[in-house]
């Protein structure tokens, strides 16, 4: 593809959940790690999102979920990045997701899904081996 430059991924709060101190600690993580990141705050819409994303060239979404919305709002982003033809973007993710909810997302496209006692060393290794791969 020829891209070059620091990784760039967005960091996002979707739905009402309003606990954000686990997405800002990645997000720094990743920042610290030598990527560009852009947060988007809290209430984000997956319209909001995928806008975010496209516009700031995004290589990845990581959404960060505890509400209990995942099936939802993991899978509204998805549709919405192929609605936008912009399945190169890979989405991300982590909070309380129930283990038997994770394969499910992933065959639907979620590349992967880190859940509470996640280090941020293996976030951080994950999206540098899997961002930017070819495919």
């Amino acid at each position: 593809m020829g891209v070059s430059g620091p990784i760039r991924v967005v960091v996002a709060k979707p739905g009402l959940d309003g606990h954000d101190r686990g997405a800002k600690v990645i997000a720094r993580a990743l920042r610290d790690a030598g990527m560009e990141v852009i947060y988007t705050g809290l209430h984000q819409t997956p319209e909001q999102i995928v806008d975010t994303a496209i516009q700031e060239d995004a290589d990845a979404i990581g959404l960060s979920i505890l509400s209990g919305a995942h099936n939802t709002l993991f899978v509204k982003v998805l549709e919405l990045l192929k609605d936008r033809e912009a399945e190169d973007i890979k989405v991300f993710g982590g909070g309380i997701i129930p283990d038997a909810d994770i394969a499910p997302l992933k065959e639907k496209g979620v590349a992967e899904i880190f859940t509470p006692g996640a280090t941020t060393t293996s976030i951080v290794d994950w999206v540098n081996a899997n961002v930017r791969v070819a495919a």
